[in-house]
């Protein structure tokens, strides 16, 4: 008899992974409004080298709104303020595996970005270099929608 615990390797291409992630909003002095954009690192089993912003997987029993504080603090060690109701959400593939992303707004309050093992490189972009870029394009239509708030 199977573990009910277990699953198949069908199973598992088709089980949702759940992830968060926070568009990372900086004012500039000069005015400018810019977003945290990193790139994924050349070591990374999916998405290596494209850009986007910081990200993660919800971990057992964790609420979104605490999966993108943790992540934020993982992959940037930057201090952020993240506003509670997401600003998107939406379905795309990952490899083979569908996945559900719930995007939010974060405010960065100080420190500098000291990357994880996940990125390789970081910048911080204005709307303009966003669009530019080669980020999925919802991506983007998050970050406009963060930079707009």
């Amino acid at each position: 008899m199977r573990d009910p615990m277990s699953i198949t390797r069908a199973e598992e291409k088709d089980a949702f992974v759940v992830a968060v992630v926070a568009v990372i909003v900086r004012d500039d002095p000069d005015g400018a409004r810019r977003v945290l954009a990193m790139r994924r690192a050349a070591t990374k089993d999916a998405g290596a080298g494209i850009w986007e912003t910081c990200s993660g997987r919800l971990e057992a029993d964790e609420q979104p709104i605490d999966a993108v504080a943790r992540e934020v603090r993982e992959e940037t060690g930057l201090e952020v303020r993240v506003d509670a109701t997401p600003i998107d959400a939406y379905a795309m593939r990952r490899r083979e595996r569908p996945m559900a992303l719930i995007v939010y707004r974060a405010t960065w309050i100080a420190g500098e970005v000291q990357r994880s093992e996940e990125h390789d490189a970081h910048a911080w972009w204005t709307l303009a270099e966003v669009e530019a870029s080669a980020m999925p394009a919802r991506l983007v239509e998050a970050v406009r929608r963060a930079l707009a708030r």
